[in-house]
């Protein structure tokens, strides 16, 4: 059975991050927490970019990209899609 949906007023929000849930008590994510998430202890900047691409978000802005220094309401199942890239 799969878990409803619920909005940003639940204490633990959980997200999909490149296929994989991570729980989270607050109700905005920056783009380096994402990365973070999608990419532990990568460093971000130099020759490395990351692009993140989400779907199933508040009603607001259900769908979108992120660039360096955004931040995005998050709800229940929201998906994100992160890829890196060398620029070398």
């Amino acid at each position: 059975m799969s878990k409803p949906h619920r909005d940003c007023d639940d204490d633990t929000i959980t997200i999909i991050i490149n296929g994989r849930k991570h729980q989270l008590s607050k109700h905005e994510v920056s783009f380096a927490e994402i990365v973070s998430l999608a990419f532990p202890g990568q460093s971000q900047g130099g020759n490395i970019c990351f692009t993140i691409v989400f779907k199933r978000g508040p009603a607001d802005q259900p769908e979108g990209t992120l660039v360096e220094g955004d931040i995005v309401k998050i709800r229940d199942g929201m998906v994100f899609n992160v890829t890196r890239t060398d620029k070398s």
